[in-house]
């Protein structure tokens, strides 16, 4: 069985839109607006690239990242690794031709075959509705989270809201930096 990551630039209120500079956000481009950027607090992100075998993302993450990573270095072993992207309506001519491999995932149970085959972790980036509907559906093995210490209020959320019964984490690693953001590894116990 794959070990599925979540990966997420989450503010300590739980917010994960638009941390990148992404339009329609309010806070769009958070995580270098107000914290001192720590070139040690980020190297859990080069490790994600070292140990992941494949990437999920969601139909929206797909559109936002598929124009811009294959062509940035700061994403180049991204740019050879499978991806998977999670819709019901994206069709196959809607995908980029220059970010190698990528197949369509029409729902949960696709994506939950998938972990069933042979093969390394699987990453997924941004996508929070996508993260929401796999934590509810208890696929998620694993979150890599950089907390930064700041409020949003209003904003996509990691976690969903849907009454359901408790789900154990375990800390595997953690590390604060003198910026103010923590990275917390978490093992989803079962």
């Amino acid at each position: 069985m794959r070990t599925l990551i979540s990966t997420a630039f989450i503010s300590l209120d739980g917010v994960v839109e638009a941390p990148g500079g992404e339009p329609g956000y309010r806070n769009s481009g958070w995580t270098f607006k107000h914290t001192e950027f720590l070139p040690e607090a980020f190297e859990i992100k080069d490790r994600e690239q070292q140990e992941a075998a494949a990437i999920l993302l969601g139909r929206v993450s797909y559109e936002a990242f598929s124009p811009v990573w294959p062509d940035m270095a700061d994403f180049a072993d991204y740019k050879v690794m499978p991806k998977y992207v999670v819709s019901t309506t994206l069709a196959e001519d809607d995908l980029v031709a220059n970010w190698g491999e990528t197949t369509i995932l029409r729902s949960l149970d696709d994506v939950a075959a998938l972990k069933e085959t042979e093969g390394g972790p699987i990453i997924v980036h941004g996508s929070a509705s996508l993260n929401q509907s796999l934590s509810d559906a208890g696929l998620i093995d694993r979150y890599h989270l950089l907390v930064f210490p700041l409020l949003l209020g209003a904003g996509k959320r990691l976690f969903s809201a849907t009454d359901k019964d408790t789900q154990k984490l375990k800390l595997v690693e953690h590390e604060a930096y003198a910026n103010g953001l923590q990275k917390n590894v978490f093992d989803v116990v079962r």
